[in-house]
């Protein structure tokens, strides 16, 4: 998505029609079917207009996380712009769910070396986890030497958790299966192999992908090659393969698979604030679905 944006377009959204809740709804649809639940990262910008259909995914038992405002990376934002943005989403959601929300996950994975600076605002913040360092090498983001499992980063604020997108290592190079275009592009029966592959890590899989991309006919938008192919490519068969990674894969919500991240949200109850833990029925060594990942 990120690909195509430019301030003229962003400033134009209200111009044109919304199919982020039909889109949306059909997603809920599938995972509710399923008996599954999951974590949505949601853009305040999303949420002001759409304020049912976050109640509608809350409802559900989702959680609720941040995407920030208006999908500006956070290697394009100030310090003190990406503050108020995280700042003002947080509140957005937090207003609309009353519970309290720990995820964020920056546009476009934007958590880079250059803008590693937003951990410890994000900690300042009142976020408990981050999800947005993806440990390989790529034109637009990533962090090939971070760790590919969850960890803690120490930041100047304080602590925070970091919940990377999967990966599997091939032949010495890390492969992202996290989701997003790999899910799309990748034939299905290579996906499910990787997959497999990374369940033997013993670590809680991360998968994600956008409710654009069950939406084939969506208008078409011009930008380079490459960007019209990561974005458009075998839209038509999102749908049908996300059904079939439900049936061959558990899934739950961040806040019920990692431990730490549970955790933070049992010291929370404690200190009597809101909180969007439900406790799962699921075990530890469950897969984890990161499913709304961009709204």
């Amino acid at each position: 998505m990120s690909a195509f944006e430019s301030p003229i377009r962003r400033h134009n959204w209200d111009l044109f029609e919304s199919r982020v809740e039909r889109n949306t709804d059909k997603i809920l649809d599938l995972i509710e079917f399923k008996g599954l639940r999951a974590t949505f990262f949601i853009l305040g910008w999303v949420a002001e207009r759409c304020p049912a259909l976050v109640r509608r995914i809350c409802a559900g038992g989702h959680e609720i996380a941040s995407h920030g405002y208006a999908h500006e990376l956070v290697t394009s934002q100030a310090p003190q712009k990406f503050r108020e943005d995280i700042r003002k989403t947080k509140a957005i959601l937090e207003d609309l769910t009353g519970q309290h929300v720990c995820g964020y996950r920056a546009p476009s994975f934007s958590i880079t070396n250059k803008s590693s600076w937003a951990l410890s605002i994000l900690c300042e913040e009142g976020y408990g986890y981050d999800t947005s360092i993806v440990p390989i090498i790529h034109d637009r983001y990533g962090m090939p030497e971070a760790p590919s499992v969850v960890h803690q980063l120490k930041t100047e604020s304080g602590i925070i958790w970091e919940i990377p997108p999967s990966t599997v290592s091939i032949c010495g190079m890390r492969v992202p299966i996290g989701g997003g275009g790999y899910f799309r592009i990748f034939p299905y029966w290579m996906f499910k192999a990787l997959f497999q592959k990374a369940e033997g890590t013993n670590s809680p899989l991360v998968t994600y992908f956008h409710p654009w991309e069950i939406d084939p006919d969506q208008p078409r938008m011009k930008g380079s090659r490459l960007s019209r192919f990561r974005h458009y490519t075998n839209l038509h068969r999102t749908h049908e393969r996300l059904t079939r990674l439900l049936d061959d894969f558990a899934f739950a919500p961040i806040k019920e698979i990692i431990i730490p991240v549970r955790e933070i949200y049992a010291r929370m109850a404690k200190r009597n604030e809101p909180k969007g833990m439900v406790r799962g029925e699921r075990q530890e060594n469950d897969t984890l679905s990161n499913v709304g990942a961009i709204l």
